[in-house]
Order: C-alpha cells, then sequence, then structure tokens
C-alpha cells in the first residue's frame, strides 16, 4: 500500500505535532540539548546549494550548541536511503534530515511503496524557496516562452529538454508547459544538476530548468538564455526575465524548497530550539543577503506548524503534476 501524507489534518498532526511519543527522561533532560554530536543528513551529493547551506549552518550552529555539528552526505536514490536513515534514529533531535520536496511533496505520487511514512517524522522548518529558470541553449531562436512555444509549434518533436530524472521539478514544471501550450518537446533525463546544466551549454539538449544560483553566470556570460522564471513575480536579481504568468502559463510551477525534519517523537523542545537557532542565523542580515538573497533564493524559516500546514498544499498540486507528466518511478 502507498505511504502518503494525507491531505488533511493528519499531514498537520504527524509533521508538526508529532511529538507525543518522546520518552519522559528525554523530554526532561532537554535543557541540555544537545548532548552529543549532531548529524544533518543531506540527502544530496557535496558541492550543491543546499549541501552547501547545511555546512553554513552547521558551522554556524556548533559553537551556540557547544557540540560538533557534522554534515552527512547520503545521496541517490531519489532522496529514499536518507529519508529511511532518519526515519530509523533515535528521536532525540540529534539526527536531522536536510532534503528537499522530492522527498514529501513528490516521491508519495511515483513510489507504490516507500519504507517510511509521514507519520515517521516531525517538520521543523522550511528554510528557502527557489524558482528555477527555463534555459536555453543560444543557438535556439527564442528569447521567452511565447518564442518557444510558437517554435515548438512549428517544428514539433525536434525540440529537446534535460530534466533531474523521471518526476524530477524540471520535467514536471516542462511536462506541465506542454500540455497548457499543446505543444511537443521531448524529455532527455539526466541524473541531476550536475549533469543537466552542462548538456544545455554543451547543446546536448536544447532546454533545462535551473535555479539563479547555478545559472546566473552562465546566462551573463552568453552560454544560455533565460526564457522564463516561475514564482508570482519577477527575481529582482534578474529582473528582465518574466515569470511563465507573465507570458500566459500561470500553471507552470518550478519552484523548489529546502527544508528540515527529525523523526517522530522528538521532543518538542528540541523541534523549538533547532528551528529557532536555524532561523536566526537565516535572518542575520550579513548571511541572509550573501547566502539567501544573491543567490537568488526566498527566505522562509518557517515555524514547524506553518512548515506542516504549507506541505499539504504543495503535496496536493505536485500530485496534480506528476500525474499530468505521466512520471514513473527510475
Amino acid at each position: 500500500m502507498r505511504h502518503t501524507i494525507g491531505l488533511t489534518a493528519a499531514l498537520v498532526a504527524a509533521l508538526a505535532c508529532g511529538l507525543a511519543a518522546a520518552p519522559a527522561a528525554l523530554a526532561q533532560g532537554l535543557g541540555a540539548y544537545p548532548i552529543r554530536p549532531v548529524r544533518i543528513i543531506v540527502a544530496y551529493p557535496p558541492g550543491g546549494g543546499i549541501d552547501i547551506l547545511a555546512r553554513q549552518l552547521a558551522e554556524r550552529l556548533a559553537p551556540q550548541w557547544g557540540q560538533p555539528v557534522l554534515v552527512e552526505n547520503r545521496p541517490g536514490g531519489s532522496t529514499i536511503p536518507a529519508t529511511e536513515l532518519v526515519a530509523k534514529s533515535p528521536a532525540d533531535g540529534h539526527t536531522i534530515l536536510l532534503t528537499t520536496d522530492s522527498t514529501f511533496s513528490i516521491n508519495p505520487h511515483l513510489f507504490t511503496k516507500l519504507p517510511y511514512s509521514d507519520k515517521d517524522f516531525v517538520a521543523v522548518t522550511q528554510l528557502i524557496l527557489l524558482q528555477q529558470l527555463l534555459l536555453a541553449h543560444p543557438s535556439v531562436p527564442a528569447s521567452n516562452v511565447t518564442e518557444l512555444v510558437a517554435l515548438a509549434r512549428a517544428r514539433p518533436g525536434t525540440l529537446n529538454y534535460g530534466s533531474y530524472g523521471s518526476g524530477s521539478q524540471p520535467h514536471l514544471a516542462a511536462e506541465t508547459l506542454k500540455s497548457k501550450a499543446g505543444i511537443d518537446i521531448v524529455h532527455i533525463p539526466y541524473k541531476g544538476i550536475p549533469f543537466a546544466v552542462p548538456a544545455a551549454i554543451a547543446g546536448e539538449v536544447q532546454l533545462t530548468f535551473s535555479g539563479i544560483a547555478s545559472s546566473r553566470a552562465h546566462v551573463q556570460g552568453g552560454r544560455l538564455k533565460a526564457l522564463g522564471i516561475g514564482g508570482p513575480k519577477r527575481s529582482p536579481l534578474m529582473p528582465d526575465v518574466p515569470t511563465f504568468a507573465e507570458q500566459g502559463y500561470l500553471e507552470v510551477e518550478t519552484h523548489a524548497w529546502f527544508g528540515l525534519f527529525v523523526p517522530a517523537g522528538t521532543p518538542r523542545a528540541a523541534v523549538d530550539r533547532i528551528h529557532r537557532d536555524v532561523a536566526a542565523i537565516l535572518n542575520e542580515p550579513g548571511f541572509r543577503d550573501k547566502e539567501i538573497v544573491q543567490k537568488g533564493y526566498d527566505l522562509v524559516a518557517s515555524s514547524p506548524d506553518a512548515f506542516a500546514r504549507f506541505m499539504v498544499s504543495d503535496r496536493e498540486a505536485r500530485g496534480r503534476a506528476v500525474k499530468l507528466s505521466g512520471a514513473k518511478a527510475e
């Protein structure tokens, strides 16, 4: 039977309030939290934006907490191995999962069975939200989404786009655009951002999606063109790039997010301290401006309850996109 995050108050209860199972001894001893090294399990490889943010947080949390904060990368398997590891860890706040929307918003729609469920986790905080750009190789004779759609209609089946794999955010966004615009563009799946963006730069594929942090320099250098960006408004870092909504494709959603989770049963005091201390780092003006704003991220730093509520609507929206795309687990 598929493990899912119910689109009701059950999800909020499970992710935001699933703390009652904590042993009394832990609940009574949280004044000293943490009492040993803390692990942040990152469900992605070293070097990417999520890994960089994890290491920046770890570096700043360690002196506050008086304990080492260690980043462990557990990439692969559609984030499932990393997530399962944390689900089976002690519920004491010393093992934290840092992952993206793929884990809880997309995977439940792709996999008929997962080795964990929403009941195994508590949402701590949504760190950031980011919108992705639709990028094109300079040889593509289109400067925006409207021109791309016209080109695709004139040359059905001759354009292609690279994604990070079946069910990835670029795959869902591109298939939504194809459906709404009535165009035929071929999907070429890669195994992550480190492959898809270079493939577009090299002309192996004509289109791809990527965040501002990993693509802005390529656009400024003329190696790629930005045709559109998701979200309700243009990015102040790239104000000349119109949104999909401006160009008549409101349904094309490109957002991704980074979030922290701990095993269900983790005492509320530990959850609240993690959220409070992480949010303080993210909101520090120097850090926010350099590491969040200048990378094209939108700062969130939401409370556990707000994050759990957000995930209800986010997972519902991703379910519609997965169904539309026909994506299957790889």
